[in-house]
């Protein structure tokens, strides 16, 4: 026997029965406004109202360039061969002083430098190359063991009243070379071992050891009455240079 269940009925409303309600039309949420917590601030407002607002209430920011911290302009600043005490006309005035060997100018040399030096010995050692000889490490051993040499005899011959220190003998004999270095240019058009060369290499050696001589004898307050004796070492010493050219 099938079992049967009560089901209740379902009653559908109509316009005509007065218990009913009928369906409200919901309105839309409004939009979404976030609440502001400062008005001076409108960029933070998301209401687009306020755009024109806030676009004519906020002004472009201002840069401002300041001065670097060291309290100085970059185009203040000395150049850098300047900084590291490397004076190119300091260095061009001295090596023509050295080139005319009747017209030297003792007072220009009285500001040593091993700029100008440096630069010759490079020099010498880059035309020593190109002539097949490797001589780097014997000219630099050389000019200090020259330096040295020429300063000691100097002061034994001054005695106290002696005034040339280590750092300028280095400095003359430096600018002193610029002939020998000129003769290791001219030996790479001239035969080797022939009499033109070993003409060339006595011309140059005493015109490198005049202006030697000229320039310690003018900077020095002792060197006038020494004068032979100081052109000797200087003859020794450039010859040595000239040697390493014309062999």
């Amino acid at each position: 026997m099938a079992k049967q269940f009560k089901v209740p009925p379902v009653i559908f409303p109509s316009a005509a029965n007065p218990t009913t309600t009928p369906p409200q039309n919901r309105l839309p949420p409004p939009p979404f406004q976030p609440h502001r917590s400062n008005p001076s601030l409108p960029f933070m407002s998301f209401d687009i109202g306020s755009a024109t607002t806030a676009s004519t209430s906020f002004s472009s920011p201002h840069i401002s360039y300041s001065t670097p911290i060291g309290g100085s302009n970059f185009d203040d600043e000395p150049p850098l061969l300047e900084e590291l005490g490397i004076n190119t006309k300091q260095i061009y005035q001295k090596t023509m002083s050295i080139i005319n060997p009747f017209r030297v100018k003792p007072d220009l040399h009285e500001d040593a430098d091993l700029s100008g030096p440096f630069l010759f010995v490079i020099a010498f050692g880059l035309f020593q190359l190109l002539a097949g000889k490797l001589h780097f490490g014997i000219i630099l051993g050389w000019v200090t063991v020259a330096s040295m040499f020429l300063y000691v005899v100097f002061n034994m011959l001054a005695g106290r009243n002696g005034n040339l220190d280590l750092y300028k003998c280095v400095s003359l004999i430096g600018y002193c070379l610029l002939p020998i270095v000129a003769l290791s240019a001219f030996s790479l058009f001239v035969p080797q071992g022939g009499m033109v060369i070993m003409v060339m290499a006595g011309v140059f050696t005493i015109w490198s050891t005049r202006v030697c001589t000229r320039l310690l004898v003018e900077l020095t307050s002792c060197g006038d009455e020494h004068r032979g004796l100081i052109a000797y070492p200087c003859f020794l010493i450039y010859m040595l240079f000239s040697l390493l050219v014309v062999f």
